[in-house]
């Protein structure tokens, strides 16, 4: 009799799953990038924003589809698959800036490393949704604040050495930041793993046949055709798209508050405050992964995402004629807050409504909002600083306004009760417990 296959510990699952999130969160960080594209290779700033908002899209829809081929392939291959990807794409980058080919890195940051993420990204969070079913709200949000707290590690950690290391050499900078990644992230993903009896592990026992029947009675597309998922989609969007807007450009739109404050401060020491800032907002974001799931399981999903969208319209309003840059870097802070706050209480609110054997598929595609957020928000704000620079921070803001009063709106009709899209009866019942009727015919 073959021997049962030994599981990690959870606890080592969650280290690991939060280590994956850390590496991947480091795309927020490209606000410190951007600033030096602009400056050394002349981009745009409309330039700048399309190459995060492509690795955004991207990212929301390769999550869509793995989180529907998780249950099939596990979260070891895919896992992998998006640590190869993630690290790759950071070495075509590099090569498209010595070649100077815009395209190229499009591909390569954008669409490959963008793609990688999102193969990684859904894989842990579900992965430990898992393992903690007793505390699924502390656990995503401890997973997903390694996410936010990922630019940190780039902006602070990572970038800084390499490009001082490289004397300002950015495409040995993207080289060497693949290589990095790859010693973190492959040896990270080997250790995903369901835990035993859940869909998926090899050592639980196989389904009866009744059970499966009972599991396939409703459609997938149905679940994703609801208006519940609609709702939760819509306020998810809107949600993303304020906060996106902001992290895409934080740094420039510190530099640019600071240079009013003080007209003498010198460029390079303007793009240290703005590094600055992506370190300090990218913790508040990912402890508001961890404060907005703890305070989500207390008070509610709904009450929550309401409190989140409410509050950032005031925040919003004032960061419009901010000028005092330490005043207007809390504020930033308390965006990136809400906006962490919103990925740690999504994948809960999937479990709730939707039920932990959908729970990969539906936050799967619960994520394409984080894909047309990520294409909205930054391209928005690009298009107002290249048009107009003087007045595009007020704008910004206002458009941000704008988008948190319609997720609050959408807000009112959520709530969180498990779906039902159709009447219970005798014959689903029994069939769920592989018990079935006698044909009548």
């Amino acid at each position: 009799m073959p021997k049962p296959r030994a599981h990690p510990s959870r606890a080592l699952i969650a280290l690991f799953c939060t280590l994956l999130q850390v590496c991947f969160g480091t795309v927020y960080a490209w606000s410190y990038f951007g600033t030096l594209l602009v400056r050394q290779y002349s981009w745009t700033h409309s330039q700048t924003s399309m190459a995060f908002s492509i690795a955004i899209f991207s990212l929301g829809i390769s999550a869509a589809w793995a989180g529907s081929a998780l249950p099939r392939l596990g979260p070891r291959k895919l896992a992998l698959a998006g640590s190869l990807m993630f690290s790759i794409g950071y070495i075509i980058a590099g090569v498209a800036l010595r070649l100077d080919m815009v395209p190229l890195f499009y591909l390569g940051y954008g669409v490959v490393g963008g793609a990688g993420i999102g193969f990684g990204y859904v894989t842990p969070v579900a992965t430990a949704a898992k393992w903690f079913p007793d505390r699924k709200g502390l656990v995503t949000g401890i997973v997903v604040m390694g996410f936010g707290v990922g630019a940190f590690l780039l902006s602070k950690g990572f970038a800084p050495l390499l490009v001082e290391y490289t004397d300002g050499d950015l495409p040995r900078v993207f080289m060497w930041l693949g290589v990095l990644f790859a010693c973190i992230l492959v040896p990270s993903s080997l250790v995903l793993t369901n835990p035993p009896g859940a869909p998926g592990d090899r050592s639980a026992p196989s389904r009866s046949r009744s059970e499966s029947y009972g599991a396939r009675e409703v459609p997938m597309r149905r679940y994703l055709a609801s208006s519940e998922f609609a709702i939760m989609w819509v306020v998810f969007f809107f949600n993303i798209a304020a906060g996106i807007s902001v992290i895409s450009f934080q740094s420039e739109l510190l530099q640019e508050v600071w240079g009013y404050a003080e007209p003498s401060l010198e460029p390079a020491t303007l793009a240290a405050y703005g590094a600055t800032l992506i370190a300090v907002s990218s913790l508040f974001n990912g402890i508001g992964r961890l404060f907005w799931g703890l305070l989500s399981d207390r008070f509610g999903r709904v009450q929550v995402f309401r409190v989140l969208l409410a509050s950032q319209m005031i925040v919003f309003g004032l960061l419009m004629t901010e000028t005092n840059p330490w005043i207007f870097s809390a504020l930033v802070c308390y965006v990136l807050l809400c906006f962490g706050g919103g990925f740690a209480t999504m994948p809960s609110f999937v479990l709730d409504v939707f039920g932990a054997r959908r729970m990969s598929a539906v936050y799967g595609a619960i994520l394409t909002a984080w894909a047309a957020a990520g294409i909205v928000g930054p391209l928005y704000v690009g298009y107002l600083k290249d048009t107009y620079p003087d007045r595009a921070v007020m704008y910004c803001f206002l458009v941000g306004i704008l988008m948190l009063g319609g997720g609050y709106v959408f807000s009112c009709l959520l709530n969180d009760d498990r779906i039902r899209l159709e009447r219970p009866t005798i014959e689903n019942t029994l069939r769920r417990y592989g018990i079935r009727l006698p044909d009548r015919s």
